[in-house]
């Protein structure tokens, strides 16, 4: 008995500290894939920094006919310049609408509304320009475009570029550098393609020279955010000047806010504070990593999200990110109010740019070296390999009750036992018959656990829980 207690305990912990992450390869040939966007469906989007747009299907064959070809518009001198968002309006499904986020021959940003022809094809003649940013350097672009749960579109824009913001564009409010936009492209006012949310927080602040296009600031170049699935919660990744990464996190409702940037980077090393404001009134990010301080050296962060699907429930809840110049994959883990940062995997030849979330929650990533789309998945514990009795948990993570579906079992389910990240047993349920069973998780407090689950044949299935 005791060996078995200490097989499972080392097992329990080796999971925990080898995280099992891998990817998927489903897709390769893209041309410096940049943006991976769903439109709530099926297929995938892949955006090309030349200025075309790729669909993937489910089978993981690509279309021979691009979605968009705007080529002729977008600057194709490569770096941080190129077709860097979009965006699928809520409504797309019927009004068709898109939107794109590119840099110009100019060397200027573009926000563009474009409209389908048919499901797999977009009309190159149908832009709508809504907003042009001048740019003052090649660099810092932001580029990401995605719509919040309020069904604004939000824009993310770097500070102009050079380096440390020698102009002070990202604590300016009179610029759109450095900042998080936010629009309403559904209605137009002041002679523009587009109208400010009325509740934007700068709309009426007494200030002329305030754009009310702002909704936050402070930020260095975001090259990619996303609006966690279940939450709502928006989440920033930031690239750093020389020293640090980071990662932000904050309720979509919350406007205003102030990263810090050029005045602190990270979580909390002040940069260039001449004229700042004290660090206490900005918002600092949840995580940072150095360049040479985890591992291997790093220089530039992708974000990610957080995973929502349903085929890896061991990765439920963890906020997927990489980095650019490592080709580690990282990963963000719950742990009550703070998060535990990971690099469990490092791959070679990448050059990760680019996350998308498909419309079932699954996350797949992208190379701009290696032209590849990979899924994210957990060889270890996937539904498909160590799902043996086909029982169903959920939710995942949870804050009070979880239940198991364990209406399709072959044979009785003997025991439910949790075991903490230590491998003690801390809680059992036993004789359970009703086909929905739900359990009282409220008594434990945040962080990891195992769900040991037994028939009464004997067969064993292990889950990962997230309680919050």
């Amino acid at each position: 008995m005791k060996k078995l207690a200490l097989f499972f305990i080392t097992y329990i912990t080796s999971i925990l500290s080898a995280q099992n992450i891998d990817i998927e390869l489903v897709a390769n040939g893209f041309d410096a894939p940049v943006s991976i966007k769903s439109a709530n469906d099926s297929k995938l989007f892949v955006v090309e920094r030349k200025g075309v747009i790729k669909i993937l299907n489910a089978d993981g064959s690509v279309n021979n006919m691009p979605f968009l070809d705007i080529n002729s518009k977008v600057s194709d001198s490569g770096g941080e310049r190129g077709l860097l968002g979009l965006a699928f309006h809520p409504n797309y499904s019927v009004n068709g609408f898109f939107y794109v986020n590119y840099v110009n021959n100019s060397g200027n940003t573009v926000i563009a509304r474009y409209s389908r022809t048919a499901e797999s094809t977009a009309n190159a003649n149908s832009e709508l320009v809504l907003l042009t940013i001048n740019q003052p350097a090649s660099n810092h672009n932001g580029g990401d475009m995605n719509f919040g749960p309020d069904g604004y579109l939000f824009i993310a824009s770097g500070d102009g570029g050079g380096s440390g913001d020698p102009s002070n564009y990202a604590q300016n409010l009179n610029t759109l550098l450095g900042k998080l936009l936010r629009i309403d492209v559904d209605n137009t006012s002041n002679g523009n393609n587009y109208a400010i949310p009325s509740n934007n927080p700068y709309l009426n602040d007494g200030n002329a020279n305030t754009l009310p296009e702002i909704w936050a600031y402070g930020l260095r170049n975001p090259w990619k955010f996303s609006f966690d699935k279940t939450t709502g919660d928006l989440w920033i990744a930031d690239v750093g000047q020389g020293v640090y990464e980071e990662i932000n996190m904050i309720s979509p409702t919350v406007s205003g806010v102030n990263y810090g940037w050029r005045c602190y980077e990270g979580a909390n090393h002040p940069y260039n504070t001449s004229g700042c404001p004290p660090e206490s009134s900005t918002t600092r990010p949840i995580a940072e990593y150095s360049h040479n301080g985890n591992g291997v050296f790093k220089c530039s962060i992708t974000g990610g999200f957080r995973y929502r699907g349903s085929q890896y429930s061991s990765l439920s809840g963890l906020y997927f990110f990489a980095d650019y110049c490592s080709d580690e994959i990282g990963v963000l883990t719950p742990n009550g109010s703070n998060w535990i940062m990971t690099f469990p995997k490092k791959y070679n030849n990448k050059g990760w740019t680019a996350f998308g979330e498909a419309n079932n929650g699954e996350l797949y990533i992208a190379g701009i070296e290696s032209g590849e789309v990979f899924k994210i998945i957990d060889p270890s514990l996937n539904v498909d390999s160590l799902n043996k009795l086909n029982i169903s948990m959920y939710p995942n993570p949870a804050e009070n009750i979880l239940n198991f579906n364990i209406s399709l079992l072959k044979n009785p389910l003997g025991s439910i036992k949790i075991y903490d990240i230590h491998g003690k047993q801390i809680s059992l349920a036993a004789s359970i018959n009703n086909p929905i069973t739900r359990i009282n998780v409220n008594n434990l407090a945040d962080g990891i656990y195992f769900i040991e689950l037994v028939d009464t044949s004997g067969i064993k299935e292990i889950k990962k829980l997230i309680k919050y």
